[in-house]
């Protein structure tokens, strides 16, 4: 069963004060550690992490790819979880959210799911390695709000709904760090936001995970707040050329010196694997750090 939140309802909640989350507490951070890292440079913003799908999948998988194995999840942010309505300018938008949902969320981290996904993908416990529970977890544990949006298209409708979505969690916590993480083409709709001049104000962060490039972002209003920038990406991408995503990498790197941007290459991984492998702690506490 759905709640219905209206954007009008905002002058009668009133804004909070919510508290500024300096650092995420740890959850799990030894079975989500890197297994190994190969090479290293640009000052530790570019690393090669050695990635092995009989260890990574099968060794911590209970079914690979279904189910992961019950010690790398905990389900009692389940008790914080639940499907919404919000209903913003661009029309009403179907969300789940974990954490606090009421005024005053410490942080808050939205996930868009790439082509053929939906707003459960972003909120299964068990898929991905348990990753996403992981955030989830990371959320509720540091009082912060985890979000999974459903969305019309990859186009200007759909950056129109997310950017609406953003304006009214971050209404409510406008202290609050927001961050945008996007799996495969749901990138364009992370480089549609970057676009928005609004929704550039209100985003703290973007993590592509083995997404898309966007040239043009180099002249956003986002790229101008110098907004931090984490790639994630499999070496054997066949839905996205790892090449071309290290070379935007690179180009951000050089268009303004000291711009905050990293990037993670999975050796031997795939399309999915970003997404299952990256280090949600270590990221975002990177980008609380510098981002402005």
């Amino acid at each position: 069963m759905f709640r219905t939140i209206f954007l009008g309802a905002l002058a009668a909640v009133g804004l909070s004060s919510a508290t500024l989350a300096a650092q995420l507490a740890p959850f799990k951070d030894d079975l989500f550690a890197y297994p190994g890292i190969m090479k290293t440079a640009d000052g530790g913003d570019y690393i090669v992490v050695d990635y092995n799908e009989m260890r990574d999948i099968n060794g911590r998988d209970e079914v690979p790819e279904l189910r992961v194995k019950r010690r790398y999840i905990d389900l009692a942010a389940k008790r914080m979880q639940k499907d919404l309505v919000v209903t913003t300018a661009s029309g009403p938008i179907k969300v789940m959210a974990a954490g606090k949902i009421e005024p005053g969320a410490s942080v808050i981290t939205i996930y868009l799911h790439g082509q053929g996904g939906n707003r459960q993908q972003g909120m299964n416990d068990f898929t991905f390695g348990g990753n996403f529970n992981r955030i989830k977890n990371l959320m509720v544990l540091n009082g912060g709000l985890y979000l999974t949006p459903d969305f019309r298209d990859f186009g200007d409708k759909g950056v129109a709904q997310v950017a609406g979505l953003i304006a009214y969690f971050k209404s409510q916590s406008p202290q609050a760090k927001l961050f945008v993480a996007c799996g495969s083409m749901g990138g364009s709709l992370c480089w549609g936001l970057s676009q928005d001049a609004e929704a550039a104000k209100n985003i703290s962060g973007l993590v592509m995970l083995g997404s898309l490039w966007e040239d043009k972002f180099t002249g956003s209003p986002a790229y101008k707040r110098r907004i931090p920038v984490f790639f994630g990406h499999g070496s054997r991408d066949p839905v996205f050329a790892i090449d071309n995503q290290e070379a935007f990498y690179q180009k951000i790197r050089s268009t303004t010196k000291g711009y905050p941007v990293r990037f993670v290459r999975f050796e031997t991984g795939n399309h999915g694997t970003p997404i299952r492998m990256s280090d949600w702690r270590g990221v975002l506490n990177w980008m609380l750090s510098v981002s402005p």
